[in-house]
């Protein structure tokens, strides 16, 4: 593995080595060392047990690149060598010097952490041995250990602005809700549903949120109402001709096989009269689920993945399909949902360009047939932290967070890039303080790692229309479920995709309310990001009426917005769309389009960002609709048009329209249809 790629993967490593045949003490002094790296010592190892607790298979041919490149893929940050052909890989000198008082103290890579440690520094003379299979290197001695670093470029070179730069929380509305999940209708309100029993017992399980009448708490609020219990399950906006959401799953009994349907209606100022649709003999899921997942496929279908047959009940260890097709059951076992539970519900799904469905669960990730459902290739095991680095999760109960890359022409299936940011571990439950990314097209796929500025569990992520990313919610310490966190994290962090890896976090504000377990944050037409719900049932943290909004610095700048008007809302895949700017520089413009998504548990269900294709000509701009429903399943997207880094308010359109006919189910007496 080159030095290059190395640190392209974002990992401070450092190197201890030790081996068998040894050089003179002139050879010493002009061993070569890889570019990058800087000797530190030798220091004793074995004294009392070994310094790096996991060992790789043996290997006749084991040089340093290729110890690191094994240690890397099973996510450590220390590698050594000895023996000729023994690779080892830890995150910390855990025996052979006095540790620290606690692993979470230890960064375990950082210079100062191994020197805090304790560990003995001896005569370069003890450390002669060369390297079996690189005999221009040394690999230490008889219980010595070669000790390198990594001097290059920071791996946490992390923004700092200040002032509008930095953002800004501010309170919005008083709640009438404690919500597990938020949703964006198309009518431009937000959709929020409860667990039953958390809110009020007056609660009606459902509310309707009007930002436009937040100065009004009765016009604001309208209430709507479930029959079953929605605790912990998935939601989509449909690609219907009206947007209706969907809510399936639930916490015990008829609302685990619960289908829940609305329309909704009325428009910012004017409130609706629909309100949600539910009967469990006309329409049900085929398996009871609890923490399921759900994705519009490309044929736009419905897909729901896993789950567990109630609280805390049995796997539901299967996958199907919505609407039912007719003449049997859509339900097939995945043996890999079977093998992790119950670490693998509220998995990450997600349609890719090459036809594949991603999914991300537990701490491994696949491609599935989108017509089969086989596994059609194994991703790499997903890295976890410095100090647990396999046994950590990203899925809930370990809740991590996942979007998608923004997406451009030539749109090409290499480019297709995943970004999973926070998780947890069983046992100390120490939150992870990093994000991942993953190329699953590529030919030979790897996960690169890139640290955070602080650790991070249940958080949240909203993508902005700059193609930005923002990071807030969650907490230092722990687990998903109640009462299993603390230490609330209460910053906010940008994390922009365009900018080098190591160097794509700025550090903005900070807010007063600790936003835990059912916390939720969506994007506004106005380019706020709406902040809501924690219910965590510590004795410690309150359950969170308030209502937020975080104003990214792309709205502080002073730049005035820019502002436009489009007569198609309803685009085909590949179609030239007309839009008129009547404000802004049309020789400055880009587009976005962000998909419709329901918040809930760190998974942004329905999340994607396009940037097309668009020309200008005076202040008429062309937008080229995305290719195919592979780039773009079929849904409803939030269209804003930028002038440099300042958005537009946007405006909703629908593309691919709706290919499984959506609009005619479920053709039953309950539910009302807008057809197609």
């Amino acid at each position: 593995m080159a030095v290059q790629a190395l640190s392209q993967a974002a990992l401070p490593l450092l190197l201890l080595l030790s081996s068998l045949t040894f050089l003179d003490a002139a050879s010493i002094s002009k061993r070569a060392i890889p570019a990058g790296w800087a000797y530190q010592g030798c220091f004793v190892d074995n004294v009392n047990g070994r310094i790096l607790g996991n060992t790789q298979p043996a290997s006749q041919t084991l040089t340093h690149e290729s110890c690191i490149a094994a240690c890397i893929r099973a996510g450590f940050r220390g590698a050594g060598m000895e023996y000729a052909n023994e690779c080892f890989c830890g995150n910390s000198i855990i025996n052979g010097g006095k540790l620290a008082a606690a692993d979470t103290e230890c960064n375990c890579g950082d210079v100062t952490d191994i020197a805090a440690a304790g560990a003995t520094i001896r005569p370069e003379s003890e450390c002669a041995t060369t390297c079996s299979g690189d005999p221009n290197y040394v690999c230490g001695g008889g219980n010595r250990l070669s000790y390198y670093t990594w001097t290059g470029a920071s791996l946490t070179n992390w923004a700092k602005p200040t002032g509008n730069a930095a953002g800004s929380y501010n309170y919005l509305i008083g709640g009438v809700v404690i919500p597990l999940m938020a949703q964006h209708g198309v009518n431009g309100k937000i959709t929020f549903v409860e667990k039953y029993g958390t809110g009020p017992p007056n609660s009606t399980g459902s509310y309707e949120l009007d930002v436009t009448q937040v100065n009004n708490l009765a016009r604001a609020w309208r209430p709507l109402h479930v029959k079953t219990d929605v605790f912990c399950s998935a939601g989509l906006i449909l690609p219907d001709k009206v947007g209706r959401q969907i809510n399936v799953g639930g916490w015990s009994g008829d609302s685990t096989f619960g289908v829940r349907l609305y329309w909704p209606d009325g428009s910012p100022g004017v409130p609706g009269v629909r309100d949600w649709q539910e009967n469990k003999n006309e329409v049900a899921l085929q398996a009871g689920r609890w923490y399921p997942s759900a994705m519009i496929m490309s044929n736009g279908s419905i897909l729901v993945v896993g789950g567990e047959n109630g609280s805390n009940g049995a796997p539901v260890p299967s996958i199907e399909v919505l609407p039912k097709p007719a003449g049997g059951s859509t339900l097939l076992t995945q043996d890999w949902l079977l093998r992790t539970d119950p670490y693998n519900l509220y998995p990450f799904l997600a349609v890719m360009p090459s036809g594949g469905i991603f999914v991300q669960y537990y701490n491994e990730a696949r491609i599935l047939d989108p017509v089969t459902f086989a596994t059609i290739k194994l991703l790499p095991n997903v890295p976890g932290s410095v100090i647990y680095p396999t046994a950590s999760g990203r899925t809930y109960p370990f809740q991590g967070t996942a979007v998608l890359f923004p997406q451009r022409p030539p749109y090409a299936s290499a480019d297709f890039t995943v970004l999973i940011c926070g998780g947890s571990n069983p046992g100390p439950a120490i939150a992870l303080d990093n994000c991942v990314t993953i190329q699953p097209d590529t030919a030979n796929p790897q996960w690169v790692i890139e640290r955070m500025p602080s650790r991070r569990v249940m958080p949240c992520i909203s993508a902005l229309p700059d193609g930005t990313y923002l990071i807030l919610n969650g907490a230092k310490q722990g687990t998903a479920g109640f009462g299993l966190a603390t230490q609330p994290n209460l910053n906010a962090i940008l994390y922009d995709p365009s900018k080098p890896v190591n160097s794509r976090y700025s550090i903005l504000a900070n807010t007063i309310v600790s936003r835990l377990y059912h916390s939720e944050s969506i994007l506004l037409p106005d380019g706020r990001v709406l902040v809501s719900g924690s219910d965590p049932q510590d004795g410690v943290n309150p359950q969170e009426y308030r209502v937020e909004t975080f104003s990214p610095p792309y709205l502080l700048s002073g730049a005035a917005r820019p502002s436009f008007t489009i007569t198609n809302k309803d685009w085909s895949y590949g179609q030239n769309v007309a839009i008129t700017i009547t404000a802004g520089n049309a020789a400055n413009i880009r587009v976005s389009l962000l998909g419709a998504e329901s918040s809930t548990h760190g998974n942004s269900m329905g999340q994607r960002t396009i940037f097309p294709a668009v020309s200008c000509a005076g202040n008429t701009c062309t937008i080229t609709a995305p290719p195919n429903n592979r780039v773009c399943p079929p849904g409803w997207f939030q269209v804003f048009v930028l002038d440099g880094g300042t958005p537009s308010v946007s405006t909703w359109v629908r593309i691919g329209g709706d290919p499984a006919k959506l609009g005619n189910w479920p053709n039953t007496p309950t539910f009302s249809l807008p057809g197609l």
